[in-house]
């Protein structure tokens, strides 16, 4: 007869008075240990009555170790760092614009700091968040004023609830766009309370249809930037130099929806090229909106630029607080449009300008650095090239161009016994200690190099060796 082993679980005062466990109460606090070595002793307890539990699992190490790897896990980030290795820069999953080092200094110091948000230093009164940044942003769009809020779409939302509350707008029908998440232009309309009044057809529309359109309930004429979509072929769509003059005749403003909006044309850089924030404020627009965090290479807001009176007339709407951004963005904010001040050296200082810039040629070399690397890691049931590939900008910016890049790719090798190899390594990828984000398509893992730049090509190939672990 076999006798059943009595094991006997420590007490909660002989756990928290262990040496492990004070280190634990130093590092997380004791609520927290309690709490955690109550919930560990409650599970061995249910174990122990299924016979799941010798003597040494119930020691106070072995607690202890439990509770020391969980405390860790409880307060880990759920925010964490990844290499974009998809081949889009900007990827709205994987938070866009990357913020250049004199933009993450100030928001340091704006971490740490009382700032002069809404105070006038040199009245001591209070002042407008906006003026931190209104005057970079005239200068560099041409546009009489400015204002901030928290994204693209709450611009796009507020100057609409303030202009054209009750009223029509004017939009033509093959701008009706959606972004991410299944945001639509004509949602965001009707929640700003402005009645959308489509023209034309989804491929042409002309200036006699918004000239058809305009009439004695119409408050705006809008124009949308199709900046994730592009419509090829027998297409006709008018254009600022057409549409202002007939808002003029009728007295109503001219607004444009730039989304993803860029301060300087992007050919001079190689890229192609994107019409430009004050390229549209000198064709007439009397409003602008575009984001920040997208061409502009700066955190995520929303910015609207155009007429004084405009801007003033969107500023006193009570929105306009709901929606406001606070010191940190601003902070980041202020250092990317000084950057713009200096466009010769803005592919060395401007992040997303310098991932967009990069050569092939580097990425290649890169690439044949990496490849054995990850090859031995691998082993022979893999297959890893290294191959030429299309980047792309992503987050609604040039949506048909792509810039040639180069990376790895990776291919279940032949006879490989693998259940869904690419799929199965690919979660390797993401589960390592700074996960690994490719893309899978055309029987590949993907893994473009644009993004890994030199200075964390290191920690990358630092932690290969744990797709083994």
């Amino acid at each position: 007869m076999t006798t059943r082993q009595t094991v006997r679980l420590p007490s909660v005062d002989r756990i928290l008075g262990d040496a492990a466990c004070l280190e634990l109460i130093a590092q997380y606090g004791r609520v927290q240990t309690l709490a955690c070595a109550r919930t560990v002793l409650a599970e061995l307890r249910t174990a122990m009555l299924a016979g799941a539990v010798c003597e040494e699992g119930a020691s106070i190490a072995a607690i202890a170790a439990q509770m020391a790897e969980r405390l860790q896990a409880q307060s880990r980030s759920q925010l964490r760092a990844v290499f974009n290795l998809t081949g889009t820069v900007l990827h709205t999953n994987l938070g866009r614009a990357l913020l250049p080092d004199s933009a993450v200094q100030a928001v340091v110091e704006a971490l740490q700091w009382p700032m002069n948000l809404e105070f006038d230093l040199d009245t001591g009164k209070r002042g407008d968040r906006d003026d931190l940044v209104e005057e970079l942003l005239r200068e560099l769009t041409g546009a009489e004023a400015a204002t901030i809020v928290n994204n693209n779409a709450a611009a796009v939302l507020l100057m609409l609830n303030t202009l054209a509350q009750g009223k029509e707008v004017i939009v033509s029908r093959g701008e009706l766009v959606e972004i991410g998440g299944a945001f639509r232009i004509p949602d965001v309309m009707t929640r700003a309370g402005a009645v959308l009044r489509e023209v034309g057809s989804t491929n042409r529309t002309h200036a006699h249809d918004y000239a058809n359109g305009v009439n004695e309930d119409t408050a705006l004429l809008m124009k949308v930037h199709c900046s994730n979509y592009a419509i090829t072929g027998f297409t006709k769509s008018v254009e600022l130099d057409e549409l202002v003059p007939l808002a003029q005749k009728h007295n109503l403003p001219t607004a444009v929806d730039l989304g993803s909006g860029t301060l300087v044309d992007l050919a001079q850089y190689g890229l192609p090229h994107e019409t430009t924030v004050r390229e549209t404020i000198a064709a007439g627009a009397d409003l602008v909106t575009f984001s920040g965090d997208k061409l502009l290479g700066g955190p995520q807001c929303g910015v609207i630029v155009g007429r004084a009176d405009l801007i003033a007339k969107i500023k006193r709407n009570p929105l306009k607080r709901a929606l406001r951004v606070g010191k940190l963005t601003l902070a980041a904010l202020a250092p990317v449009l000084q950057l713009y001040r200096a466009p010769d050296l803005l592919t060395e200082r401007l992040t997303t300008l310098r991932l967009l810039t990069r050569p092939a040629s580097a990425m290649r070399a890169q690439a044949e650095t990496l490849l054995p690397q990850l090859q031995a890691v691998l082993g022979p049931a893999y297959v890893v090239v290294a191959e030429a590939m299309k980047s792309q900008i992503g987050s609604g910016a040039l949506p048909v161009d792509q810039l040639p890049s180069f990376g790895l790719g990776v291919r279940s090798a032949a006879g490989s016994r693998l259940s869904n190899p690419l799929g199965t390594l690919e979660q390797r990828l993401r589960g390592l200690p700074c996960p690994v984000i490719g893309r899978i398509a055309q029987d590949t893992l993907w893994l473009d190099l644009r993004c890994l730049e030199a200075q964390h090509q290191p920690a990358f190939i630092a932690q290969l060796e744990e797709l083994n672990a």
